[in-house]
């Protein structure tokens, strides 16, 4: 069996390029019809982007994509002293102290804090790193990994559910295959009711009451429908079975069971008996339980 894959997910990954760059990697999916990338990256990064989508697109196969690139630059920082900046304040302290007969030294540590005497000169580069795209799409493959484990926990658990909800829909058919029956005796006997009043009274051949019946049987039964929509129900779990790319295949196939549950529902509007109410709000739960289905394969891949 394939993996199933959620489009849904998200990983992170941290490395550096050398020792003054730092970077981190984040990507998130959610559902989409088709593969759309979408990459935010500084600016003199249009190399790296040109790898990255190439990756991507081999790597993933539908869903919304965000990658976010943050470059981290390290600052390498040297302190510069103005040795005669800082010679003519102690100068002046010294010159003024004889004036004025005081003994007192100079306070370096305040001399040090005046304007211009210390200062502290960054070197950062503006220009993209060499080193950058390679150790970036290096950490690509790890990145790719991390989100597929969390879409493939994802898949496998919605996978889990649609097999459930299966498993309803076999049981509403399966109920109202028994119910049929009921339904196609209360019609019979209403049609005879039908006919002796519009007789008044007059006999109606047996047989002419059959052939009645029979044409009425044919609009109402939904015994076709029932066999198809298990059919269906049949191959779509078949097809999580199989795993792999399910999204828009599964999603075909609900249409399908849903034509069918439109089509049962039509024909056993007007179904008379005891059961008739039973069969309407079957069809009913089997065209909501299609519908919470459809919103679950549309998350995958």
């Amino acid at each position: 069996m394939s993996t199933i894959y959620s489009m849904t997910g998200f990983a992170s990954v941290r490395s550096a390029a050398d020792e003054s760059v730092g970077f981190a990697i984040a990507i998130k999916s959610v559902n989409h019809r088709f593969l759309d990338l979408q990459l935010r990256l500084p600016s003199y990064c249009d190399g790296l982007e040109m790898q990255m989508r190439r990756m991507l697109k081999e790597t993933l196969k539908r869903g919304h994509v965000e990658v976010t690139l943050q470059v981290e630059r390290r600052a390498s920082a040297q302190i510069q002293l103005n040795a005669e900046l800082l010679g003519a304040y102690v100068g002046a302290f010294t010159k003024a102290a004889e004036l004025h007969g005081l003994t007192s030294q100079p306070d370096m540590n305040a001399m040090l804090r005046i304007p211009g005497v210390m200062s502290a000169e960054t070197t950062v580069g503006v220009e993209g790193i060499p080193e950058l795209d390679r150790a970036v799409m290096a950490e690509m493959p790890l990145l790719v990994e991390k989100l597929n484990a969390v879409r493939a926990e994802e898949g496998a658990a919605l996978a889990a559910e649609l097999r459930n909800s299966m498993g309803r829909l076999r049981a509403f058919a399966d109920e109202m295959a028994t119910l049929r029956n009921g339904v196609r005796e209360a019609q019979f006997e209403r049609l005879r009711a039908r006919l002796t009043e519009l007789t008044e009274g007059v006999p109606v051949s047996e047989e002419r009451l059959l052939s009645e019946a029979a044409v009425l049987a044919e609009k109402s039964d939904v015994e076709e429908e029932i066999v198809r929509l298990k059919t269906h129900i049949d191959r779509f779990v078949g097809m999580l079975d199989e795993g792999g790319e399910l999204g828009k295949r599964l999603d075909f196939l609900l249409q399908e069971l849903n034509r069918e549950a439109n089509t049962m529902l039509s024909k056993t509007s007007a179904a008379a008996g005891e059961n008739s109410l039973r069969i309407t709000e079957l069809g009913l739960e089997i065209k909501a339980e299609i519908e919470k289905a459809r919103e679950q394969v549309q998350n995958l891949e």
